[in-house]
């Protein structure tokens, strides 16, 4: 199975247009257009009855103490663990791309509804994704962020972050998964039924020092 996007490519850096914050003119932080990237899959093996997507920032760190703090820089050395951004099930096997910005477009405060959703006519579910964790103090942007919300990584982090965007291939043709659901409910409900699987991996940061050197290279 291969799954790859005209958004970015394998390896390569997530533009802008796909994450949920950019750098501003002045290096500070503002939302971004927040548009999921465009995503195709081919070779789905014979015995699939439905797919899933996940993406899965892995370098998220464990303590949030020190984030986006101006006095210090979070260093590559910092203990990391997974944020998820993403989960779509249920995806049927007529379907076989997904347009950019076709179930994401702008920063929604409070997330997006869900888990029901529609892609061109076609019915699918979104779970909860791990902003409605990291805003459950905030109450201008607190509640349940269904589906995808893009790289928010800490903009004094030194450590550019990579997102894993995989597709599994099931032997079920819809997951036992009732009302509001996680990512992490996700991956407990697919255990066992996983027949194939693909990742396409790309890259963001918002490191402002980071940043402005790689503009004085180019420069």
């Amino acid at each position: 199975m291969k799954l790859s996007s005209d958004s970015f490519r394998d390896g390569g850096a997530i533009p802008a247009k796909c994450a949920f914050a950019e750098l501003d003119a002045g290096f500070g932080v503002q939302h971004a257009e927040n548009r999921n990237p465009q995503l195709s899959w081919s070779e789905v093996p014979v015995g699939t009855e439905s797919l899933v997507l996940l993406c899965i920032d892995g370098d998220a760190p464990t303590d949030a103490s020190q984030v986006n703090r101006a006095d210090r820089s979070l260093p590559m050395s910092l203990p990391r663990g997974d944020f998820f951004h993403w989960s779509l099930i249920d995806i049927p096997l007529t379907m076989q791309v997904i347009a950019e910005g076709a179930l994401s477009q702008g920063v929604s405060a409070g997330g997006k509804p869900g888990p029901a959703a529609t892609l061109d006519g076609v019915p699918l579910r979104q779970g909860v994704n791990d902003y409605h964790g990291w805003f459950a103090g905030d109450p201008a942007m607190a509640g349940d962020y269904y589906g995808y919300d893009g790289p928010c990584p800490p903009w004094n982090d030194e450590r550019v972050h990579h997102y894993i965007f995989r597709l599994y291939a099931l032997d079920v043709p819809r997951l036992e998964l009732a009302g509001r659901f996680t990512c992490a409910d996700v991956l407990n409900a697919i255990h066992g039924h996983i027949i194939d699987e693909a990742q396409l991996i790309g890259s963001y940061t918002l490191y402002a020092a980071m940043s402005s050197r790689s503009q004085d290279k180019i420069a």
